[in-house]
This record gives structure tokens, sequence and C-alpha cells, in this order.
């Protein structure tokens, strides 16, 4: 399957303004030969825009990216926020080609007095969702940072872990680095789609990306508006992990608390 991801500076605070761009984006994209665009941490909104975020997050944000994933055939990871029973969540949520919601997470990883200011934190792991073939885990900027988050996803058989994703200055090796790490020792696809330019006190990295399994940059951005484009193989997942088998091989008995408070006889 073909995906792409759009690394955008947006329009912070300007819910029509994004949608414009997301339609455009998703005309291109489905051009391309594109089944998937994953689109930023909290596109539809922008990320750091103060309390507004809590006030668009009370409106549908949903039904209009509905719309245009449905005109333009085309699936959605979109970043948006939520209300649900009185809590405010960053959330991304799975949007299929016909405009239905597949699934959604929850940021379980707040980063920050930011996040913490603004959001609730979700108290699961990343669904995984069966779309064209592939499986299709979400998490969002934070999140990836711990390799519990992604070792879960492939653990529970995700091909590919899609991160919309806000990474700010001066994490710049997050991006750079730790992604290829992710990748490898998960033997998964990942696509990391950042913001850029400037936000409120933020200056993002850009530097999006898509990985393979065996850690190979597949298309990358530093700055700018653009879109990254690559294929994800589930059978590339499967040979993968066949050759550096860390998944078959992972003891998960010496990580329970029982194996944790064992002493070693010797001390």
């Amino acid at each position: 399957m073909k995906i792409s991801g759009l690394q955008t500076a947006g329009t912070p605070g300007d819910v029509a303004a994004n949608l414009r761009e997301l339609d455009a984006a998703c005309r291109r994209a489905r051009a391309e030969g594109a089944e998937l665009l994953i689109t930023t941490e909290l596109f539809i909104t922008g990320y750091d825009i103060g309390d507004a975020v809590r006030d668009l997050a009370r409106t549908d944000l949903l039904s209009p990216a509905q719309e245009i994933a449905a005109a333009h055939g085309i699936a959605l990871v979109l970043g948006a926020p939520e209300h649900d029973d009185g809590a405010c969540y960053n959330s991304a949520f799975f949007i299929d080609p016909a405009g239905a919601i597949l699934g959604r997470h929850r940021k379980n990883h707040l980063f920050g007095d930011l996040d913490r200011r603004y959001f609730t934190p979700g108290d699961r792991t990343a669904p995984v969702i069966d779309y064209a073939g592939v499986r299709i885990a979400m998490l969002i900027c934070y999140d990836v940072e711990f390799p519990e988050n992604v070792r879960a996803a492939a653990l529970a058989g995700a091909d590919l872990v899609a991160v919309p994703t806000a990474q700010m200055q001066p994490y710049e090796f997050i991006a750079e680095h730790l992604l290829r790490v992710r990748a490898w020792e998960n033997q998964i696809y990942i696509a990391y789609v950042n913001h850029d330019g400037d936000e409120g006190s933020l200056r993002y990295v850009g530097r999006s990306s898509i990985v393979s399994p065996s850690a190979t940059v597949l298309d990358s951005v530093e700055h700018g508006n653009r879109l990254l484009f690559a294929t994800v193989e589930p059978h590339t997942v499967r040979t993968a992990r066949k050759a550096n088998p860390y998944l078959a091989d992972l003891r998960p008995d010496l990580f329970t608390p029982s194996a944790r408070a064992t002493k070693d006889p010797s001390c």
C-alpha cells in the first residue's frame, strides 16, 4: 500500500484553512496513488494555540474531514482534539475512504506543561486497524519515544505505526535517530509526520520521515510543506521478523513484577 504524510506549518487556530489544506493534500496524494494520508499532531486546529484548543474540541471537527476523505477516496490518520465526558484528549482518528471512523488513539504519554495543561492522557495502548491488507497502529509524538508503545503495537501484529507529531526544538535528534531504532528493534514501518515552522512559543523541527523495518529511510524532508510517499509491504515485515527475530526471541517473563522483585541469590 502506498502511503503519504503531510508535513506542514498549518494555520494555527483556523480550522477552515486547515480543512482547505487537507482537501488539497488529499487530492495530490490520491493523484500519486496513495491510499492513506497521515497528518500532523492536532493538524485540524494547531497544537500550541492556548485555550482555543478546548473550545475547538467541543465543535464538530471530524465530519468535514470525513467528507474530504470520502470525496477523494483516501483514508486519513487525522490529528484532532477530542472532547468526551468532560475531558479533552489529544487524539488521532483513522478515517476510511468512505468517511467512516475505524478507530482512534488518545495520546497516552503527555509531554510537558503544554500537553498537561489542556489534555487528559489516554489509558490504552495503540489500536491496530486492518485496512487494505495492512495492519496499522497509531501513536502521537511523545508516545513513540517510549519503546513499550511501539513494542506493544508490533506484538499486536501491526505492520505500520503512523505517528502524527508536533516535535519542537531542541529535539532534532529524536527525528533524526530514534525512529530508525524503533523501526529496527520491532521490524516495523514507522511514518513520523511533523509540523514545521513556528507556532505560539514553539519552533518545530520538521524532519518528517517514513522508515522501513530495516531502518532504511524511504522518504524524508527537513523543512517546508511537503507530501512524503512510501510503499508499505506486509510481506517485508514478515520477512524482516524472520531474519531479525526480536519479537520471537523476547523473554517477557523476565519483565513481570515478580521477576523484577526476585533477588539474585548470590547477593
